[in-house]
């Protein structure tokens, strides 16, 4: 009886190996595209971030004097105290108040970020700088930017106010103005000095995590996280 061939010669065991680096390359290359796909989803969302800030109206009136200008909360610090962000931005709402752009000041923001109300906070400060309490409304109760505008256009509304100049940090403004847009107002914006130059580390990263908030804003909280003024 002939002998029958061995099954694992070097020519055989060559193709068994290719059949099975054939999956594995179909493996890493379904891996490749799905990254790739993600990646490029990414960069497309943080486009969209980005240039609806870049086309973000800064206003929809050619008013020069309002009912009120409105000051965008931001945190205090663990003790209490306004934040470089907060006194740059209620001592340029200070500055607009005695430029006569308003006869009153609201000031918006509730305890967010710590037990602190920003609102009151941002208050003391605007006292301070010699705003008469009758001239000053506070808004203690907003979490997030579109309650700031929600809820500083209900106090407008129940004084029979329609006009508003919006006071925040230049970083802010663009996607605070893409939340006014949809406000039953006249509004314009107008920005409190920067903190940092743009060249730094410091202004770059604050804008890098206001594209992703607008980001957001656009995918998420325009729809799902509305409020009636």
């Amino acid at each position: 009886m002939a002998a029958v061939p061995s099954r694992n010669t070097p020519s055989t065991r060559r193709q068994n190996q290719r059949r099975r680096a054939v999956p594995r390359r179909n493996r890493l290359s379904w891996k490749f595209k799905l990254i790739c796909a993600s990646a490029a989803l990414i960069l497309a969302l943080f486009l969209w971030g980005l240039l609806a800030r870049h086309f973000a109206p800064a206003g929809n009136t050619s008013l020069d004097r309002f009912d009120a200008i409105i000051v965008l909360g931001n945190p205090a610090d663990s003790d209490g105290n306004p934040t470089p962000i907060q006194l740059a931005r209620v001592t340029e709402a200070v500055h607009e108040y005695e430029r006569g752009v308003a006869p009153r000041l609201i000031l918006t923001g509730g305890p967010a970020h710590n037990q602190f109300v920003e609102a009151r906070v941002m208050a003391r400060t605007a006292e301070a700088q010699g705003i008469p309490e009758s001239a000053i409304f506070v808004e203690p109760e907003a979490k997030d930017t579109i309650q700031n505008a929600c809820y500083s256009a209900r106090i407008m509304k129940a004084h029979g106010w329609n006009s508003a100049e919006a006071v925040s940090s230049p970083s802010h403004l663009p996607r605070a103005a893409l939340i006014f847009s949809r406000m039953p107002l006249q509004w314009r914006t107008h920005a409190a000095p920067p903190l940092a130059p743009e060249s730094t580390l410091q202004f770059r990263a604050a804008i890098t995590l206001e594209i992703l908030k607008t980001t957001r804003y656009l995918l998420w909280s325009r729809q799902f996280e509305q409020c009636e003024p």
